[in-house]
């Protein structure tokens, strides 16, 4: 009995440790997620100016041949950008993403060409035999524009010489600090349907329609845009996802912490029963004893008579 409150013990010590270590890791996330999602904030309107840049460009500048404006005839090899994190710990974050983007290429069934963020993206796609073209670990939880940069040059060079056709970006969408959705969206070539779109925007707004005169030539324009907008779009995604990871760590860690406090609860239960018990047992015996004490003496006393 002894040996096994010892044991109980233990446990609780254990999983107290444990606690402590959720519940600061949970108010690190938590104090974490007000500066990211300032930073989400903060670059969405000018991810959504420079889509709305590329898209009046596009639908203003006339016929112009230019791999941004021209789906490839074939779409034979398709780059995904899949943005996951470098650390574990947040639930079901990588996984949902990972998930996300792998339905999106089983629907493409094209070669996939793969540029990934984050170790835990790496780790999983090189563990079951992908290829990887080129990956960026490091700053998944506070993503600089010099990353967004190298990742736009990579897939955008890759893009341009034809050795992909198109380009889509797997991330973690942030919508509040409870909710967040995996989203995969096309980058390269800018999808038909958002050109379409922000045709349909321009012929609903009041007024007059702006013109459009380009200086130089708008295929010089576009080629000065593109490098910016793929950055734009991309930088966007990596705050996106980085303010999604530390509101999925936030969630985990209450949760952990949560159980284990659920899981100390039941051992301090469970030892307080078995201590219980083990006195119990010890008055019994003491009890028991005196008993017998009591018993041999009457029975010396009675012999004596």
């Amino acid at each position: 009995m002894a040996q096994q409150l010892r044991a109980i013990k233990r446990r609780i010590g254990s999983v107290k440790s444990t606690q402590k270590i959720t519940r600061a890791m949970e108010l690190i996330a938590s104090s974490r997620i007000i500066k990211a999602s300032q930073r989400v904030e903060a670059a969405r309107p000018y991810a959504e100016e420079m889509r709305r840049l590329m898209g009046s460009v596009a639908a203003n500048a006339g016929k112009i041949d230019h791999p941004l404006l021209q789906g490839r005839d074939e779409v034979s090899a398709v780059g995904t950008i899949v943005v996951t994190s470098d650390r574990g710990l947040a639930g079901a974050y990588n996984s949902n993403v990972i998930r996300a983007a792998e339905r999106d290429m089983r629907d493409h069934g094209q070669d996939i060409r793969l540029f990934l963020t984050g170790k835990k993206g790496v780790s999983y796609f090189k563990f079951r035999g992908h290829d990887v073209d080129d990956a960026w670990t490091g700053n998944s939880e506070a993503p600089r524009i010099e990353d967004a940069r190298e990742i736009a040059e990579t897939a955008g060079k890759a893009f341009a010489e034809g050795d992909i056709d198109q380009v889509r970006l797997a991330y973690t969408k942030f919508e509040s600090a409870m909710t967040q959705r995996p989203v995969v969206i096309q980058i390269l070539p800018m999808a038909e349907e958002d050109i379409e779109e922000l045709e349909k925007e321009q012929e609903e707004a009041e007024g007059p329609s702006p013109q459009y005169e380009f200086e130089p030539d708008p295929e010089e324009i576009l080629n000065y845009l593109l490098p910016r907008y793929l950055e734009g779009i991309i930088y966007q995604g990596l705050l996106e996802a980085a303010a999604s990871e530390l509101a999925a760590r936030r969630r985990a860690m209450k949760a952990a912490t949560d159980n284990a406090e659920e899981i100390v609860e039941d051992l301090t239960r469970t030892y307080n029963q078995a201590r219980q018990a083990e006195i119990t047992t010890e008055i019994m015996e003491v009890v028991g004893g005196a008993e017998a004490l009591t018993s041999a003496d009457g029975g010396r006393h009675g012999g004596e008579g």
